[in-house]
């Protein structure tokens, strides 16, 4: 794709996002096409136009962090996208109140975020992902796809801003040296609930993550040195490391609240309003 489309696609996905309006045909299935490469450069150009309308970087989300999807998808690795000083919210005491104003068809993830005190190194095993990490938290992302029914390939997740909406961090606890390889452990096994309006809908933890968010942030890792013209990972970034549960569609007028066993993180909860 060449770079005049890039800057034509990137401009088509800002304004739909800013309007609130839906994209009847995802770019993959246009003239042409769009890869995961060219997804990349369109996010790229995206997180280029926000910044130059005031907008600050804060951190990434990881996208597709299933290996089911890579296979289906025929993909190598997991994908991310930037997410901004905008659309990233703290929860006071572990509570919140977030606007679906102008989201199409928005989902929740209950996802464990870290704030990164230093940049893991590419190949590091979950211990020394977690060595770089300054704190966890539960996290709410709301992902909005404005594609029809959900559907899309990697290059049109990316093309459209990872389909990231807004993400919601709860109280961190910190990562201390000594206590690594007993949070190693009880990031792979630790269980969630999620509910709604009080009552619980799905369950989940932290191996649908890759097995654990450690080992996905691992990954991520080494990935985002392989992707060519990304950003290096930096001190004070947050990362929302994927879905620990299946992403329910939600509606303004609901209470969602996500509590974990078998880990110390505070329980989250999230209103919504219109």
């Amino acid at each position: 794709m060449t770079d005049a489309r890039v800057t034509a696609l990137a401009r088509e996905m800002f304004d739909a996002h800013a309007g609130g309006r839906p994209i009847p045909v995802p770019p993959s299935a246009r003239e042409g096409g769009c890869d995961l490469e060219t997804g990349y450069a369109v996010e790229a150009e995206l997180a280029r136009m926000r910044r130059a309308g005031g907008r600050r970087t804060v951190g990434r989300k990881i996208g597709l962090a299933n290996r089911a999807v890579w296979r289906a998808l025929e993909m190598k690795t997991l994908v991310w996208a930037n997410m901004y000083d905008d659309t990233v919210h703290d929860a006071t005491g572990g509570e919140a109140t977030l606007s679906l104003a102008r989201m199409r068809a928005p989902r929740l993830e209950p996802e464990i975020v870290v704030k990164l005190g230093a940049a893991p190194q590419p190949g590091v095993d979950a211990a020394g992902a977690l060595e770089a990490v300054e704190w966890y938290a539960f996290a709410f992302e709301l992902v909005d796809c404005p594609f029809p029914e959900w559907k899309f390939q990697p290059g049109d997740f990316m093309a459209s801003f990872g389909l990231h909406a807004a993400l919601v961090v709860g109280e961190p606890r910190p990562v201390r040296r000594a206590a690594i390889p007993q949070l190693v452990d009880r990031l792979a096994t630790f269980t969630v609930q999620l509910s709604r309006n009080g009552e619980v809908v799905h369950e989940g933890g932290g191996k649908n993550v890759l097995d654990s968010p450690a080992l996905c942030l691992a990954e991520f890792a080494s990935a985002v040195p392989a992707q060519r013209g990304a950003e290096p990972l930096g001190a004070g970034e947050l990362i929302s490391t994927g879905s620990l549960t299946v992403a329910p569609p939600v509606a303004p007028g609901e209470r969602w609240s996500v509590v974990a066993a078998g880990l110390d993180v505070p329980p989250l909860s999230l209103r919504l309003t219109a």
